[in-house]
C-alpha cells in the first residue's frame, strides 16, 4: 500500500512539473525597451526578422519574371509585389537596427544573388524550398506563369499566418500595424491569383 501511495506521489509531482513547464509556453514574449524609447517585444523580434527573409524570397520570384515573355497581368502583379515589399523589407530592416537586433541575411544579398545561397528556415510559414526555386527559373515561359502564380499564392497565405501571430502576440505598433497591412494587402492579392489560375 506505501509503495502504491509512494508511486502515486511520485506520478503525480513528474505531472505537476510537466504542466508548469507546458505553462512557460504560454507565458507573455519578453518586452524590452530600444535606446530611443521604442516598446518592443519578441514576438516582434520574431516578426520583423522572419518577414524579412520571407519578403526577400518573394522579391527573388519576382526578380525571375525579369526578361520573360508573359502577360501583362502577371507582370502588373509582379511589380505590385515588388512595390510593396521592397520598402517594407527597408522598415523591418529599420526596426531591427533600432531595436539593436542582428538583420538576417536573404537570398537576396550580394553574396547570395551569384550562385550561393543564404540559409532558409524551412520551417517559416509558405518558404519555397531551393529546388522549387530552382524549378521556377528552369521553368520555360510557357510553364512558368502558372507555377509562379500556385507557389505565390503559397508564399502569400504563409506571410498571412505571420502577420496573424504578430497581431496577437506583438507590442510595438508600428509592426502591429505594418502586419495588418500585411495580411489585408496579401488576402487581395491571393484573389487576383487565384482568378488568374482559374
Amino acid at each position: 500500500m506505501a509503495k502504491t501511495l509512494n508511486a502515486l506521489v511520485a506520478a503525480l509531482a513528474t505531472l505537476l512539473a510537466l504542466a508548469a513547464c507546458g505553462g512557460q509556453d504560454d507565458a507573455e514574449p519578453a518586452t524590452h525597451t530600444a535606446a530611443d524609447g521604442q516598446r518592443f517585444n519578441d514576438a516582434d523580434v520574431a516578426f520583423a526578422t522572419d518577414m524579412v527573409q520571407h519578403h526577400a524570397q518573394a522579391l527573388a520570384m519576382v526578380d525571375q519574371t525579369l526578361g520573360r515573355d508573359l502577360g501583362p497581368r502577371l507582370g502588373r502583379l509582379a511589380e505590385g509585389i515588388r512595390a510593396a515589399q521592397g520598402p517594407e523589407i527597408e522598415t523591418l530592416t529599420g526596426w531591427l537596427t533600432d531595436w539593436d537586433q542582428p538583420v538576417p541575411e536573404t537570398v537576396r544579398d550580394h553574396a547570395n544573388a551569384h550562385g550561393g545561397h543564404a540559409e532558409m528556415d524551412s520551417d517559416m510559414p509558405g518558404m519555397m524550398s531551393q529546388e522549387q526555386m530552382d524549378d521556377l527559373a528552369a521553368a520555360t515561359d510557357a510553364e512558368f506563369e502558372e507555377m509562379f502564380l500556385t507557389m505565390m499564392i503559397e508564399h502569400h497565405e504563409g506571410a498571412i499566418d505571420m502577420a496573424r501571430a504578430e497581431q496577437r502576440d506583438g507590442l510595438h505598433e508600428g509592426a502591429v500595424a505594418l502586419a495588418e497591412q500585411i495580411g489585408s494587402a496579401q488576402a487581395r492579392e491571393i484573389e487576383t491569383m487565384q482568378r488568374m489560375l482559374s
